[in-house]
């Protein structure tokens, strides 16, 4: 265990803690303490009063028992990549999974047993070696955890649908410090929870995935066109996928170059669409299939090839650097008309940021074929969600960068019937408000099972869904 002697805990009790652990609690003034407590969001400042990176699932039970018979606030870190930052608190206890990473692939079954801490490349890395994988983001760095718990939109939403509807079975430690093994057998309401609002429910300590036949490697789409056509290629890219097989897994992000390699230097920080696809299929069937979204306009930059999908899923990871400011928030739109491409290529223009984006994701297919009140992640049916997306460098633009982003979800509203995907929360400031509008009509059974499961709101660093009652 690391202790520093000098320091003295601020948190009640402390050594009862401390002797009840075989993993490490890292404490303000300790070496590696400011590293540890930062989170990919550089918005996010926050100093809790211990960091705890438990060894296995009995140290977990020992925190949360300990945080709930001291009334100490508890987070939960898995890969630290919420935007929100919930992963950190002031004053509290941080339970960093980053210890418990562990993956055991059963290629004869096609499952996966994960633990929570483990990253979408921990996984991804050991299920290709058979030819599988686990739909999850489209940031390797990910953590699991944070990922799946709030669904999981990623490269195979269309063809496997969210990670959500991947889970089997997850190990939790609810807020009485009971270990539950839910599934849709056991403790199926628990299940159904974690399926979209699981932060809320407990701390989930592995995650039992049914893995699908995918790569090793899968044809990529990327295309690059200039802003200045953007009407023109998000009408093209709309009239394309428009009945495309649920193999093709399309997005449109308006951006700028990033300004590294492998970007030529002339076109770097040129703002531009980026049409881009992955075929979770034969490469050679999606080199054809494909072939028309390279096509829209003039290309500015064409890297679309066969790739590994772990590099693939790799793909994004440089240019959502830790430290980072971000203020990422979602809306469901109901079609690409004319009037709503006319608007979200405005919205692209008006970037303050060039690492700022709006990013539209073609949805249906598997993601679609599953009811709303199936799990508690809530609406299937809208055929697109767009993410307008502030990252920004410079403090000092924080205020002009949220505002854009805020105003971009204000104009696309006209285009939706509600629902946004928690992912992408921005802080969490609309609370209550937020939620609803997200989980819908399973809003209410999600506050009747946290009063069974969590009834003193011990998990409530998060985007809370309070108990009723």
């Amino acid at each position: 265990m690391v202790r520093n002697a000098q320091h003295t805990s601020t948190l009640p009790e402390a050594d009862l803690l401390q002797n009840s652990l075989k993993g490490s609690i890292v404490y303000p003034g300790d070496a590696g303490y400011d590293d540890v407590r930062r989170v990919l969001n550089g918005l996010i400042d926050r100093y809790p009063a211990a960091i705890v990176q438990p060894s296995g699932v009995a140290d977990v039970v020992e925190v949360v028992n300990y945080a709930r018979d001291h009334d100490v606030l508890l987070s939960v870190r898995a890969g630290g990549h919420n935007i929100a930052g919930r992963a950190v608190n002031d004053g509290g206890i941080v339970l960093d999974l980053c210890s418990m990473r562990a993956v055991s692939v059963d290629p004869v079954a096609r499952t996966a047993w994960v633990q929570g801490g483990a990253t979408w490349a921990d996984l991804d890395r050991e299920t290709q070696l058979y030819g599988l994988a686990a739909p999850g983001g489209v940031v390797s760095t990910t953590g699991i955890g944070g990922l799946t718990l709030h669904g999981g939109v990623g490269h195979l939403r269309r063809t496997f649908g969210l990670s959500i509807d991947n889970l089997l079975r997850v190990e939790i430690v609810t807020a009485d410090g009971t270990v539950h093994r839910a599934g849709a057998d056991t403790d199926s309401d628990l299940f159904w929870a974690v399926q979209g609002a699981g932060s809320n429910f407990g701390v989930v300590t592995g995650f039992e995935f049914r893995l699908h036949p995918v790569g090793p490697e899968v044809e990529l789409i990327a295309t690059m066109y200039a802003l200045e056509d953007g009407e023109r290629v998000l009408r093209g890219w709309r009239e394309f996928i428009a009945g495309m097989p649920d193999a093709v897994n399309s997005i449109a992000l308006s951006w700028s170059v990033p300004d590294s390699d492998p970007f030529p230097p002339e076109i770097r920080g040129r703002p531009i669409v980026l049409i881009s696809a992955v075929y979770a299929g034969p490469p050679e069937d999606g080199r054809r299939l494909l072939q028309p979204l390279r096509e829209l306009a003039e290309p500015v930059l064409d890297i679309s090839h066969t790739e590994r999908y772990v590099n693939v899923q790799a793909s994004f990871d440089p240019f959502f650097p830790e430290g980072r400011n971000y203020y990422w928030k979602s809306r469901y739109v109901d079609a690409l008309t004319d009037r709503s491409i006319d608007i979200m290529v405005d919205i692209a223009r008006s970037r303050p940021s060039p690492h700022s984006d709006l990013l539209i994701w073609h949805l249906g297919g598997a993601f679609a074929r599953v009811a709303d009140d199936a799990t508690a992640f809530g609406r299937r049916s809208a055929p697109f969600l767009v993410n307008v997306e502030a990252s920004w460098d410079d403090p000092a633009d924080t205020e002009r960068n949220i505002a854009w982003t805020r105003d971009g979800i204000d104009w696309l509203e006209p285009f939706s019937h509600g629902g946004q995907y928690l992912n992408f929360p921005g802080l969490g400031e609309e609370k209550d408000a937020q939620l609803r509008d997200a989980y819908g009509a399973n809003y209410e059974r999600l506050t009747q099972i946290k009063a069974r499961y969590d009834p003193g709101n011990l998990f409530r660093s998060n985007l809370n869904i309070v108990p009723a009652g």
